[in-house]
């Protein structure tokens, strides 16, 4: 039983979670040999505000 957890940034529609859940679970099913039925996908969406790289906020950055 795969279980993916996928950490991305809040707004995402769920259109865009729908296609990324099939495309995860088709590459789990060709890579692992599993049936599709036992590959859950979990998606964490976190605020800009609560994640950072090199020490700088997201949320803190400019667009670009």
């Amino acid at each position: 039983m795969p279980t993916l957890r996928v950490e991305l940034f809040e707004g995402r529609t769920l259109e865009q979670k729908r296609s990324l859940a099939k495309a995860l679970t088709e590459a789990t099913v060709q890579s692992l040999g599993v049936a599709a039925s036992s590959v859950d996908v979990i998606f964490q969406d976190v605020a800009r505000s609560d994640w950072a790289t090199g020490g700088e906020l997201w949320s803190d950055r400019k667009p670009g």
